[in-house]
């Protein structure tokens, strides 16, 4: 790949995505195999005016060798320099950008119990932390090509040949391929905006999913609850940024417990390391009540039953069937990308960010709303060519919103 494609790339993330401010602090996390971006991407943060760059890294196989050796007790802990070093970042508000690269099979075969039970006990020490960070800091998640994923991908071929192909794939998504990066994301902001304010006038309380495959859903919607898609603004500084790239949803956070009907995932699943494939989730009282799956049920269980809010949803996304990453034609096996190719739901955690002037409410105030609390947030897809969603007005007027995978309007 053309390194300065790739340098493009870069900035776009550091820029666009991360929104860096002059004198910002920016912790960069990745995988040990891609020392090659890392090093440009600092570079392009030091270029858009942080004061430091503190990078991360993580390993899958090492990850997955620590899950099989280390008891939960260790697994679930988290040690005090730890616990302290998550504290100074909620005090310095630092710009986090992710950068994904892992094989989507890398964790199979792990203990999906002993892993559950260890995330939860870690979560117990971090999520006051997490709370006190909750829409007070710039995030952006990105990806670069690892082997492994590239060979998932694009089976059969060389691994130099599938990385090659696979960063093809991911520049051209990410709208960083052709023309000028910013650009590409400053028009397609503007019309993510405006789907937005549009659903946002039409005062829907409900919507209806219905699609040939067998999903038939409804879900209850938040009064104070808005749709939002595009640049995010940090209340903090005002810095715009953008938290995923590739993006091409309009999401709403729904309220928990008014969740009714079965629904079809039509791409796979990658969580933490597993495909989780074919598989459906029927909902009854706003929870999940039952599942099955083709491959990986007992990780698809696990998830659901994770914490008392993992049953329940936190976002309702609006993407196009025809959207730029489907008619790419690639499975990614990834969720960032996977989530933009078709209209999602995501069981776990709620974001505050979608009511309607947050700052002013107190957490607890947000969570009695009906915004979802959970230790996790998983995206999984539902969109298909046939899919119709429906507004439902406090009337009960029928709106359509999507009509044959796609926008209505």
């Amino acid at each position: 790949m053309d390194t300065e494609q790739l340098r493009r790339y870069a900035r776009l993330i550091a820029v666009t995505g991360g929104g860096i401010m002059p004198g910002q602090s920016v912790v960069l996390r990745a995988g040990l195999d891609q020392p090659e971006f890392v090093l440009m991407l600092a570079e392009e943060c030091y270029r858009a005016g942080a004061a430091e760059v503190e990078v991360e890294w993580e390993y899958q196989p090492l990850a997955k060798l620590d899950n099989r050796w280390q008891s939960v007790d260790t697994l679930g802990t988290v040690k005090p320099w730890q616990e302290q070093k998550l504290r100074c970042r909620a005090d310095s508000l630092p710009v986090m950008l992710y950068l994904e690269s892992a094989d989507p099979d890398g964790l199979a075969g792990i203990d999906q119990q002993k892993r559950a039970e260890a995330m939860r006990r870690r979560y117990a020490v971090t999520k006051p932390i997490s709370d006190a960070m909750e829409n007070r800091y710039q995030w952006c998640i990105a990806a670069v090509p690892g082997a492994g994923w590239a060979r998932k991908v694009f089976p059969g071929l060389p691994d130099g040949e599938a990385v090659e192909r696979l960063w093809e794939a991911i520049l051209s998504c990410s709208r960083a391929l052709d023309g000028d990066p910013a650009e590409n994301w400053a028009q397609h902001n503007a019309f993510l905006t405006d789907r937005s304010r549009r659903l946002n006038s039409m005062g829907l309380v409900k919507l209806e999913y219905r699609s040939a495959n067998g999903t038939d859903f409804t879900v209850g919607l938040i009064p104070e609850a808005r749709f939002l898609g595009g640049a995010e603004t940090n209340p903090v500084n005002g810095a715009v940024y953008n938290p995923n790239i590739p993006s091409e949803e309009v999401y709403i956070t729904p309220r928990a417990g008014e969740a009714e009907g079965i629904v079809y995932a039509t791409r796979p699943l990658a969580y933490r390391g597993q495909l989780i494939e074919d598989f459906w989730i029927r909902f009854e009282g706003g929870r999940a009540v039952d599942c099955g799956a083709g491959r990986n049920e007992e990780a698809l269980r696990a998830l659901i039953a994770m914490d008392e809010g993992s049953c329940m949803l936190g976002e309702c996304a609006l993407v196009p069937y025809e959207s730029p990453i489907r008619n790419s034609g690639i499975m990614f096996y990834n969720t960032l990308f996977d989530e933009n190719a078709a209209c999602h739901l995501a069981l776990g955690r709620g974001y505050t960010s979608n009511i309607e002037n947050y700052g002013s409410y107190t957490l607890d105030e947000l969570r009695a709303m009906g915004v979802n609390d959970s230790m996790v947030h998983e995206d999984f897809m539902i969109g298909s060519a046939d899919l119709a969603v429906t507004g439902i007005r406090a009337t009960g007027e029928r709106v359509p919103i999507f009509t044959d995978g796609g926008w209505a309007f």
